[in-house]
């Protein structure tokens, strides 16, 4: 298996043009001096009062080279939840035959007029009041998500109903490694670009895309957001200690939900050979569960064991290990490997089932909540999935 790892630093913005000082050809009077550089060379209005506090607030000097701590984390969940009992009301299981196999009894599933941008904004929110850090000192937000109720991004609204006033945004697809990926990009920002706080929210509605009458697979997925503040510190308190992330795209057949299209919608092309395209729309959610359980018990361990050599540290330093909550089987076996006993190991797989992006901020959440999780806590995380997609990260909590 070939695998690239490693995330390309963000690329800086291009410079704003501006007026050079100094005599211009053909005249003989001197220009007038230049004013201070500014941070930003924005306008301060796009349309009529739309977005002129995003620019009214001064800015702080970027600092690059900085180090990253988690200061912060918030979750949110729907109302609904369905018990193994309820679904073995719609296809043929039990709650016996869920729990063995997979260790989840129950979900959360959206409803009525319960949206994932309402979560996502829920768990942001909570992240913030939490890390005590206001909304428009936030410079980025991370929206981790493969199921956005906008195909066009998610992001953008989320940043705008929490306030972040003076953030930028953009949506993440890795799906089940989303949240992960977030995370370590979020830290880049911050070494490479100067900024001080971005907010990492990971977010999926799995329950759109389930196939309800397919045993395999409706009984896995729930839907949820969690989401954490990663901060700017000096580079001796950096608290991402080491990172692996990975992919393999010769996965893909093993878990995807692929474009399909509606054959019905073009009935007359005017001879057009395949034009114009037909309407797309996705499948449910395709899994081979077998691969999928191979691939997780191999390339995980493997993932974390690797970010840890980065960090330089042994697996006995690690306080807990927090997985991706897939499978219990799957965070078993990696913690067997690991030699992590099952006491350091966090998870609530039972009560949400597989929630994808959401699944490693909403349990830190809890587990940071409860008290289980304490401030200088070394965390393995790992999160795997469609693509295929890996990657383990080493962070000190607070």
């Amino acid at each position: 298996m070939v695998a690239a790892s490693g995330i390309a630093p963000p690329r800086a913005a291009a410079p704003c043009p501006r007026t050079r000082g100094g005599f211009r050809s053909g005249f003989l009077r001197l220009a007038p001096p230049l004013p201070p550089p500014q941070l930003r060379c924005c306008a301060s209005t796009v349309d009529d009062g739309v977005v002129s506090a995003a620019a009214s607030k001064p800015r702080l000097l970027r600092v690059v080279g900085m180090g990253s701590k988690l200061v912060g984390c918030g979750s949110a969940t729907p109302t609904l939840s369905i018990s193994n009992d309820d679904l073995s009301k719609i296809v043929e299981t039990s709650d016996e035959w869920i729990a063995a196999r997979t260790g989840i009894r129950n979900r959360r599933v959206l409803s009525g007029d319960e949206t994932l941008r309402g979560l996502s904004i829920q768990a942001a929110q909570r992240a913030l009041e939490m890390a005590q850090v206001k909304a428009d000192d936030v410079d980025l937000v991370l929206l981790c998500t493969s199921t956005p109720d906008d195909l066009f991004g998610g992001a953008a609204q989320v940043l705008t109903e929490v306030g972040c006033t003076n953030a930028f945004g953009f949506d993440i697809t890795a799906a089940c490694s989303g949240f992960i990926v977030g995370l370590i990009t979020a830290t880049r920002f911050i070494k490479g670009g100067g900024l001080r706080n971005v907010l990492v929210v990971g977010a999926d509605a799995l329950s759109k895309f389930v196939d309800w009458t397919d045993r395999g697979t409706c009984i896995l997925f729930g839907d949820a957001a969690g989401a954490v503040l990663v901060q700017a510190c000096s580079a001796d308190e950096d608290g991402l200690l080491g990172f692996c992330v990975q992919s393999d795209g010769n996965g893909q057949k093993y878990l995807n939900a692929a474009t399909l299209n509606d054959e019905s919608i073009l009935a007359n092309t005017n001879g057009g050979p395949g034009f114009p395209p037909k309407k797309a729309t996705y499948s449910c959610i395709q899994m081979n569960g077998k691969e999928v359980f191979r691939f997780a018990v191999r390339c995980v361990p493997q993932s974390i064991e690797k970010a840890l050599e980065e960090a330089g540290l042994p697996a006995s330093s690690i306080d807990w290990l927090l997985l991706h909550q897939a499978n219990q089987r799957i965070i078993d076996a990696a913690a067997s490997r690991l030699d992590i006993p099952s006491d350091k190991v966090i998870s609530n797989l039972a009560n949400y089932g597989n929630t994808s992006a959401a699944s490693i901020p909403l349990a830190l959440d809890e587990a940071v909540r409860s008290g289980k999780v304490k401030t200088g806590d070394i965390i393995a995380a790992s999160g795997f999935g469609a693509g295929l997609t890996w990657g383990s990260a080493i962070v000190k909590w607070g």
